[in-house]
């Protein structure tokens, strides 16, 4: 093990600390491990800090520590609630303010300030001043009117008899219509609808599957179009090529639904490009340019990068480290000539985020119109591919040569990387989280509520330099306050909510955080124990409130297989177990048996028939609904293949070519695909909702159960 950095104190410990770089971790709490100096060494290289040399090391302390004697502010400060920022209390006596708002107006004083982003300027009694953002934020984002359902869907796999493939935009449409006024849901929670790599952009480019890495998390893909609701469509002027295309799409329909094939996005969206290629050549009608007019004028340079990247990766490939150098700078004037030369293709890629956003307003529009209470939950991914048009364009503020991961732990003793290329926090504050706010602003303008994928992302992330394996990375710190204030602030002015994803390894003092702000957690059933007593399952009164609690996850095998053992059977046979079939056989059971023991002492398991008969499989799954229904979580979600018995996970971590991931569509416990049409009809679905509606359909109080943990 190398040498612990912080341990002696050396110039290397302090200058990382002074840069919010980790020289250390714990994997667990009676387990320090430290960071390599390689890893140290990276990661403040990739914050513009030279450590490569014992001098180099002792120059970059000096210029560190004499900067942060003289700053009278950091870059951006938070204040909470209209309360001035606790950095003001540091000003010398006397220091004046002028602090002008974003609505315009000039003020002397910090105290109750309007929620925003305001800029700040101090003048000390020494003539010394300072410029900072002051982000103004509510104190705390309130709690849901009340407690509601919800389904779960990863939107490709919900298909209708109207889907050219894959489930799209209209058929989310019909889910929230649905969801909405005959099963009184209040939410529907959707995976990451952000642009691919691939997808927008290059014609016959493969497109990476999975929705966690995509090419720009500001934008969504167009791939999720609803072809037919696009009004121009109905005016294509070659009819017979319409007609081919409905064709197409009725075959590639039918492939998934009737032969089983796995879901096709890249056939998906090879028809789909054809067709909006027509709709393009379709002029616009004078209201319809008015409306594109103002889209283009409230996106400005963000969308104007975006479609410029995707007509450049036509040209030249979607990863644009490969792109003739001049293009590589989003600013260059090459770059600038290119997007006059491009400016056809430019403008179609405008039109499909235009469109796209225009298709998921009505989405949330029919949710909120259906009695929805929250309406569509969006997800945000941790990051984007670094080929991509996000990474191009915002290349200022990541952190060049490094990916984002987790580091070894008793899951994944090898550690992962995620190959994202991680946000600079030290970027990020000189601009007041410019690039951070927009991107959520543009997810909150059709969401009731936003999960943050890997919550813990906003207090550190582990920074894996590239080229090394990700045992070789270490934690790098975010200024956590200032992030959460700007999620909060940009939630609260979309009266949404906010949804932690914070499974895992969490460290001390992170859910409090959250929890102080009024950002929910996510509870998963099979991960809610006694960790610091009994190591039993954690009764339903032990459970916290401010959480969306759920059986599973897209992560997590469905609770059917998870009930049979059925994940372990897969694991074993695409050799990804670490220990013996029979051992991991013998705790997967085991697990389940404690669960069900309490399900059944709570009196939560239906159906058994006289004589010691079995309980079916269906009445557990609703079972543990049933005990959802028990704790005092403030939303409970459906993952809605739990609805019709479906068996397979939807992902498996650890896995590329070995299983489909992010290719299945919703099937039934036979494996035969599902459609919307059918879900709306079927028995067990509406069993199931009849569970979390009614309120268990035990008779039993919320919150009511055995006390035989402690939290």
């Amino acid at each position: 093990m190398p040498a612990d950095p912080a341990r002696d104190g050396t110039p290397l410990a302090r200058l990382a600390a002074l840069h919010g770089v980790a020289t250390s971790y714990r994997p667990a709490p009676d387990r320090t491990v430290a960071a390599s100096v390689t890893a140290v060494t990276a990661a403040l290289a990739a914050l513009g800090v030279d450590a490569s040399t014992p001098d180099a090391v002792r120059h970059a302390l000096a210029s560190r520590e004499r900067e942060l004697r003289g700053r009278l502010l950091p870059p951006t400060v938070v204040g909470w609630g209209g309360r001035p920022p606790d950095a003001l209390g540091g000003l010398p006596d006397g220091t004046r303010l002028r602090i002008v708002t974003e609505q315009g107006e000039t003020r002397a004083s910090a105290e109750h300030l309007p929620p925003g982003v305001h800029a700040l300027h101090v003048t000390a009694p020494d003539g010394r001043t300072a410029d900072a953002h002051l982000v103004a934020a509510p104190a705390r984002l309130p709690a849901p009117p009340a407690r509601s359902y919800g389904l779960l869907v990863q939107l490709y796999s919900l298909l209708s008899r109207r889907s050219w493939g894959m489930g799209d935009l209209g058929d989310l449409t019909e889910l929230t219509a649905w969801a909405g006024r005959a099963l009184g849901a209040g939410f529907v929670q959707v995976n990451p609808l952000h642009a691919a790599v691939s997808g927008g952009a290059v014609p016959g480019a493969p497109m990476d599957p999975s929705p966690y890495r995509p090419s720009s998390r500001r934008y969504p893909d167009p791939v999720h179009l609803r072809i037919e609701d696009v009004p121009e469509f109905a005016y294509a002027e070659d009819h017979g090529r319409v007609r081919t295309l409905l064709q197409r799409a009725a075959r590639l329909r039918e492939s998934v639904l009737d032969k089983g094939e796995l879901i096709d996005r890249d056939a998906v969206w090879e028809l789909k490009r054809e067709a909006l290629e027509l709709v393009h050549a379709v002029p616009l009608g004078p209201g319809r340019r008015a409306v594109y007019a103002d889209f283009l004028a409230e996106e400005g340079e963000a969308l104007e990068d975006h479609a410029t990247w995707c007509a450049l990766a036509e040209v030249h490939g979607s990863d644009w480290h490969g792109w003739p150098s001049r293009l590589r700078d989003p600013r260059s004037s090459a770059t600038a000539r290119a997007r006059a030369e491009l400016m056809d293709r430019v403008d179609f890629h405008s039109r499909l985020a235009w469109l796209t956003d225009a298709q998921l307003a009505t989405a949330q529009r029919t949710a909120r119109d259906a009695g929805m209470a929250v309406g569509l939950v969006h997800d945000l991914a941790v990051g984007v591919h670094p080929g991509g048009a996000d990474a191009w364009a915002q290349q200022e503020y990541l952190a060049a040569g490094m990916s984002v991961g987790a580091p070894p732990d008793a899951f994944n003793p090898r550690g992962q990387d995620w190959g994202l290329p991680p946000w600079r926090p030290d970027r990020l504050a000189a601009s007041g989280y410019a690039p951070y706010r927009r991107l959520l602003r543009a997810l909150f303008r059709h969401a009731g509520a936003l999960r943050v994928d890997h919550v813990m992302g906003l207090f550190r992330l582990w920074w894996v330099p590239q080229g090394q394996p990700p045992t070789e990375g270490t934690y790098v710190r975010y200024d956590a306050e200032a992030m959460l204030a700007v999620l909060v602030l940009e939630a609260a002015r979309a009266g949404a909510l906010v949804i932690g994803e914070d499974l895992g390894t969490v460290e001390p003092g992170v859910r409090e955080a959250l929890h102080e702000r009024g950002v929910l957690g996510t509870s998963v059933l099979w991960f809610e124990r006694d960790w610091e007593g009994t190591g039993r399952p954690l009764p339903p009164e032990r459970w916290r409130a401010d959480c969306l609690a759920t059986a599973t996850t897209h992560d997590l095998p469905p609770t059917a297989a998870r009930l049979a053992g059925d994940h372990v059977e897969l694991r074993d046979r695409l050799g990804l177990l670490t220990r013996s079939l029979d051992q991991e056989r013998a705790e997967a059971a085991a697990d389940t048996r404690e669960w069900l023991a309490l399900l059944s002492r709570l009196g939560l398991l239906k159906g058994a028939g006289g004589g010691g008969s079995a309980v079916s499989e269906e009445s557990e799954v609703q079972a543990v609904h049933r005990f959802l229904v028990r704790t005092p979580a403030r939303l409970i979600g459906v993952w809605l293949p739990d609805a019709v018995g479906d068996r397979r996970p939807q992902n498996l971590p650890g896995t590329w070519d070995q299983y489909p991931n992010w290719r299945l569509p919703i099937a039934d416990a036979e494996g035969r695909p599902v459609t919307l049409e059918e879900l709306a009809a079927s028995p067990r679905l509406h069993a199931l909702v009849s569970v979390v509606r009614g309120g268990g359909g035990d008779g039993g109080d919320r919150g009511r159960g055995e006390a035989d943990g402690r939290r």
